[in-house]
């Protein structure tokens, strides 16, 4: 049953990137990619966006006629496996994925997930190094995963945390209406060290700020959240901060609504997937969202590829463009380019060097630690047509003008990474 699920999943992805694959003038065999994602289940909604963004980015590379290699050029090829939000899943997902032939793993939406692949991807490479794999990380964002936890085969393209974490601090910090703050978090690696993070930060740069409530839920388990939102509002809180994503975050903001809490939300997702719908008019000026790219950057560039991708999924409830994952694919194809080669070690030593850039964004792979080097934007949310708020959000009626950004060498954090390489 599970092969025959994978098998309908990976047909699926083929006959979406039929187009682009008519386009291509390619030569050789596709080169697979295999995305392990949640595309069932409460996060199943993660795991799609992921999808439409990373087929967006494979479409382009392939119409222009796909990856040029010394023995012809080759189209990249999508593949879905469906991990369903557990670790386990994950893993067996990974095992079917390389024994179906792929060399370049994806996956982000759950730092517990992602520090297990690490973890197995080192030891396949280890074991089979005629079949060594590569694992690209577009959101999985817990820190220790460039630091402590470091490895040459994993490349993360998302801020990590605290790079977050210092972005949103950048406006709290002016945010003088901000006396208390509730800290609320999903109870695993990530959420946790959000919440470290923000007492940390809290505490050098706005020491006058109390925190009044300070906790962890379980995470995609919790369907009400109204006695959180009730202890949020009797707290005193001016304002939330949080790194819940999915349901969790949207359950959470509708529950506040729902309440009466009328203060902030300092967030890493509130800028989609269903969260600036579900607050509503509460929102307005109060939900503050991090992002690597928002939609009313307001350049040109900017604008046409924010088009082009509504153009290519009209629907309002898929839109959620990641500057990022595009980012990550044109390494990608770069990399196996310049090393004139798909094998894992090759490729991992030109990502290592990677300098990319599109739409008039763009960014730098650091080889220390395989930590994406980008810029930063802070967004506050506001009704569409207000000044600096011509797109708004999966059709609500609300967007994020864009009223901090942050440059990458000001993004940039230090790195406790001991990289191990192959041979060393």
């Amino acid at each position: 049953m599970q092969s025959t699920r994978r098998r309908v999943l990976k047909t699926l992805a083929a006959a979406l990137s039929a187009p682009a694959f008519a386009q291509a003038q390619t030569a050789g065999a596709p080169i697979k990619l295999a995305m392990i994602e949640s595309l069932s289940g409460a996060f199943a909604n993660t795991g799609e966006a992921v999808f439409r963004n990373l087929l967006w980015a494979v479409e382009r590379v392939n119409a222009r006629g796909g990856v040029r290699l010394p023995g012809g050029a080759r189209p990249l090829a999508l593949d879905r496996y469906d991990n369903k939000g557990q670790t386990e899943e994950a893993l067996a997902m990974l095992r079917a994925a390389i024994d179906d032939g792929a060399r370049i793993v994806l996956q982000g939406n759950s730092s517990a997930v992602a520090a297990a692949l690490i973890e197995a991807v080192n030891k396949h490479n280890e074991r089979e190094p005629s079949r060594r794999v590569l694992y690209l990380n577009y959101s999985a964002v817990d820190p220790i995963l460039t630091n402590e936890r470091c490895s040459f085969w994993h490349f993360r393209f998302d801020a990590h945390a605290d790079m977050r974490m210092a972005a949103l601090m950048a406006v709290l910090r002016e945010d003088k209406a901000v006396r208390a703050a509730y800290l609320i978090g999903q109870d695993y690696s990530f959420g946790q060290a959000v919440l470290r993070e923000a007492r940390r930060q809290l505490g050098a740069q706005r020491p006058d700020v109390r925190i009044v409530g300070d906790e962890l839920h379980p995470m995609g388990r919790v369907k009400d959240f109204v006695p959180y939102a009730v202890k949020i509002k009797a707290s005193g809180a001016d304002a939330v901060i949080t790194g819940n994503w999915g349901n969790d975050l949207t359950l959470l903001v509708k529950a506040a609504r729902e309440v009466g809490f009328d203060g902030s939300f300092y967030t890493f997702y509130g800028n989609a997937l269903g969260a600036p719908a579900a607050i509503g008019e509460a929102g307005i000026g109060r939900v503050i969202a991090v992002a690597d790219w928002l939609p009313n950057l307001q350049t040109a560039q900017s604008e046409a590829f924010y088009r082009e991708f509504r153009q290519r999924f009209p629907r309002p409830q898929d839109d959620y463009v990641h500057m990022r994952m595009q980012l990550m694919v044109e390494a990608l194809s770069q990399a196996m380019e310049q090393a004139g080669s798909t094998e894992a070690a090759a490729v991992a030593g030109a990502l290592e060097k990677a300098r990319v850039s599109l739409a008039g964004q763009g960014g730098s792979m650091r080889a220390l630690d395989h930590q994406f080097q980008q810029a930063l934007v802070v967004g506050v949310m506001d009704r569409q047509g207000s000044p600096g708020v011509k797109f708004d959000v999966e059709g609500s009626g609300y967007g994020f003008r864009v009223v901090r950004a942050i440059e990458p060498a000001q993004a940039e954090m230090p790195s406790s990474c001991r990289m191990v390489r192959p041979g060393a």
